[in-house]
C-alpha cells in the first residue's frame, strides 16, 4: 500500500473534529443545537435517541483520528466515512426535495458531506488486495 498523503492525513483530522463536534453538541445540547441549525426541537424523550445518535458520532471521530494518525491507514474505514457522507448528501436532497426543510437548512451540511466524501474517496491510496477485488 502507498503512504497516506499529508493532505488525506489532514482531511481525516478535519473530518475528526466535525464527527467530534456533531457528537458533542447532538449528546450536550440537542435542543439549542437544533434550533440554532434551523431544525425543529426534538421531544425531549426523542433525545435518548440522539444520544445513542451522538455516541456514533464521537466513535466515528476517534476513528478518524486514529487514521490520521496511523502509518497506513485502513481504506475499509475510509470508505464507510465516504458512505456515511453520501447518505448525509442523499438524505439533505431527499428531505429539500420533499420540502421537509430548506435549502438554507441543509446547504452547509450537504456541502460538507459531498466535498468529505469526494476528497477521501480521491485521496484514499488504493490497496493491492483493493486492485484485485475491483478487476
Amino acid at each position: 500500500m502507498t503512504r497516506p498523503t499529508t493532505q488525506l492525513k489532514t482531511l481525516l483530522f478535519i473530518v475528526a473534529a466535525s464527527q467530534l463536534v456533531l457528537g458533542a453538541l447532538t449528546l450536550l445540547a440537542p435542543g439549542p443545537f437544533f434550533a440554532w441549525m434551523g431544525l425543529s426541537v426534538p421531544p425531549v424523550d426523542n433525545q435518548y435517541m440522539l444520544g445513542m445518535l451522538a455516541a456514533r458520532f464521537i466513535a466515528y471521530g476517534l476513528g478518524m483520528v486514529a487514521l490520521a494518525r496511523a502509518e497506513n491507514p485502513d481504506p475499509f474505514w475510509i470508505r464507510n466515512m465516504v458512505l456515511i457522507q453520501a447518505i448525509d448528501f442523499s438524505a439533505g436532497l431527499f428531505y429539500i426535495a420533499t420540502g421537509v426543510i430548506g435549502l438554507e437548512v441543509a446547504a452547509f451540511p450537504m456541502l460538507n458531506a459531498a466535498i468529505f466524501g469526494m476528497l477521501l474517496w480521491l485521496w484514499t491510496p488504493r490497496s493491492t488486495s483493493m486492485r484485485a477485488q475491483a478487476t
